[in-house]
């Protein structure tokens, strides 16, 4: 070969010199299977722990050195529990993947429960797998972003680059076997150190296991994919098959139109209505033909698990995930004969309405209504004759029933929810990132939503009061959940019923009966106003008011548990 082609397939003196810099540098050497795993476990239960051990800070009674050791023997339970995880999950090829999909999962939950006072159960996995991409759109910002960032970037890039010992089969299950052994020991021994203590404390702040971060998401996650191992989610069960229509229908001269409108995050406590010492509520409560009912209480802290609960004739206290099988307050109300309308301007109806008409705002263009694609609640109303007068005829005849569920409050896009006219509390705050706003703009964009909601409810009044002069009509405006706006660093919704805050639970609930209706139901609104300003109801209500409001019999109506029969007869006074 030529001696200039010799030359010129060497590399560089420079390139020779630092490859042979670099073959002096020796391996990196690979690590063990299970201390890769107890790093990452470390980090864990560490860094991806900040919202558990901010409330374990805050708890009462937990300072000074005692305080001290429980939190140490506390924080070697958690690191067990992650221990005891991976050594399950982490084989092999996929040890990698694995491990790194722990790590998103932990700095996604840490920032949602970090952001906003939220705990991760088996109910918010349920909102989040039913979120729409709106809804997701409204949780995106740099915080987010940053966080996760900051929690999974350092130790995936050592991850990533870190090579690892291979094992054998045999060899990898007996050394998994032992770190769970290890894990299992370091759980018991700490437990035992702190048993008094941790017993206690697990009873008294049991939120607490919901923010073990990410065991509380694999637990969700296995709890939701058991669902079908605990029930048969095959077979639809019957419910008020035997339904019928009563007497008022006999001797009609026009059908009934009832009206429901199914709330998003109302809390009760910012009606203006109810006693807010705010004016959300002007054009409702200048009006003297409303029953308001100011002690009312929701089935649940989500619309996942409140809107199933509310259509169910089990009440909270019965129903189960069984019950999502089965058949609800609108079946029973088709059963009857009654045409059933379901128009939806949120996430769905979580199962309620699959049986019956309807129709979603999802995708609709209108400037007007739905600026930036997501629609405001009014564009329930538009073409609203329209889709009923699609129904069937025979059972438009008899009477109809239409669920228009609302966008309402849904935050944490709070200023989104009203238009520019509406926006009477400010400043309010623009962003979904709610811990960069101070409580009074949380508060001012939340209350100018419920400003929109009055609008919005005074607006079905009138559309329906249009309708009145040919059909009895009415409206029932109940909201599936509460909020909360920043009180003790809680935001959003979705606690566990159990410890949640009462604002996430009391909600509003307001009934409106044109003449007409009065006079067919026998139901005076005086007396409504009288009777329900104070009394305690709830969710459990609100199938068998239904049903009783619109003179369905059926074996499965509770009359001790329809709010307005105590009313019925009111407007005949004998």
């Amino acid at each position: 070969m030529p001696e200039f082609l010799q030359r010129w397939q060497q590399p560089p003196a420079s390139l020779r010199r630092r490859s042979a810099a670099a073959s002096a540098v020796p391996a990196r050497r690979p690590l063990h299977p299970a201390a890769l795993v107890l790093l990452v476990s470390l980090w864990l239960a560490t860094a991806c722990n900040l919202p558990l051990w901010r409330a374990v800070a805050a708890l009462p009674g937990h300072s000074g050195l005692r305080g001290l050791g429980f939190a140490l023997a506390f924080a070697a339970i958690v690191l067990a529990g992650n221990l005891a995880l991976l050594s399950l999950l982490a084989w092999g090829r996929v040890l990698k993947p694995v491990l790194a999909a722990m790590l998103l999962v932990a700095a996604l939950g840490a920032y949602f429960m970090l952001s906003y006072g939220i705990v991760i159960d088996p109910g918010m996995l349920v909102n989040v797998v039913q979120t729409d991409p709106r809804e997701a759109g409204d949780l995106l910002n740099w915080r987010l972003a940053a966080t996760v960032l900051v929690l999974v970037g350092p130790p995936l890039w050592w991850l990533l680059r870190q090579p690892v010992r291979p094992l054998g089969a045999w060899r990898h299950l007996l050394h998994n076997g032992l770190l769970l052994l290890a894990a299992a020991l370091l759980a018991l021994g700490s437990l035992l150190l702190v048993f008094q203590d941790f017993a206690s404390t697990m009873r008294n702040h049991t939120q607490l296991r919901y923010l073990i971060n990410p065991l509380n998401s694999v637990y969700a996650l296995g709890y939701a994919a058991a669902t079908p191992l605990r029930m048969d989610t095959r077979t639809l069960l019957p419910l008020g098959r035997d339904a019928k229509l009563g007497a008022s229908y006999a001797t009609q001269s026009a059908p009934p139109l009832l009206v429901l409108v199914l709330g998003e995050t109302a809390r009760s406590a910012n009606f203006g209505l109810n006693g807010y010492e705010r004016a959300t509520t002007p054009r409702l409560s200048a009006r003297t033909d409303l029953a308001s009912a100011r002690n009312a209480w929701s089935c649940g802290t989500s619309t996942a698990a409140s809107v199933p609960c509310m259509f169910s004739h089990l009440g909270r206290s019965g129903f189960t995930g069984r019950s999502a099988n089965s058949e609800n307050l609108l079946d029973v109300l088709q059963h009857a004969g009654l045409a059933v309308l379901w128009v939806d301007n949120q996430s769905g109806c979580k199962g309620v309405c699959d049986r019956v008409a309807q129709a979603s705002t999802t995708g609709l263009q209108d400037p007007g209504l739905c600026p930036g694609g997501e629609c405001q609640d009014p564009v329930l109303l538009k073409d609203l004759d329209a889709r009923i007068a699609a129904l069937p005829a025979e059972q438009r005849a008899r009477g109809t029933v239409v669920v228009l569920h609302q966008m309402g409050s849904h935050g944490p896009a709070y200023a989104k929810r009203s238009n520019a006219a509406q926006k009477k509390f400010l400043p309010e705050c623009q962003s979904n990132a709610l811990q960069e706003c101070s409580r009074e703009q949380v508060v001012n964009a939340y209350d100018n939503s419920i400003v929109a909601t009055d609008q919005f409810l005074d607006a079905a009044v009138q559309w329906l009061q249009a309708h009145a002069a040919r059909s009895p009509a009415a409206l029932v405006y109940v909201s599936d959940h509460g909020e909360s706006l920043g009180e003790n660093n809680l935001y959003l919704h979705g606690l566990p019923y159990a410890v949640a805050p009462d604002v996430q639970k009391h909600v509003p609930w307001i009934t409106w009966l044109s003449p007409g209706m009065q006079e067919r139901s026998g139901i005076a609104t005086a007396c409504l106003q009288r009777t329900l300003a104070e009394r305690r109801i709830s969710h459990d209500n609100y199938f068998h008011s239904v049903l009783g409001l619109m003179d369905v019999h059926s074996s499965v109506y509770e009359p001790a548990q329809d709010i307005y029969a105590d009313c019925r007869g009111a407007a005949h006074p004998q």
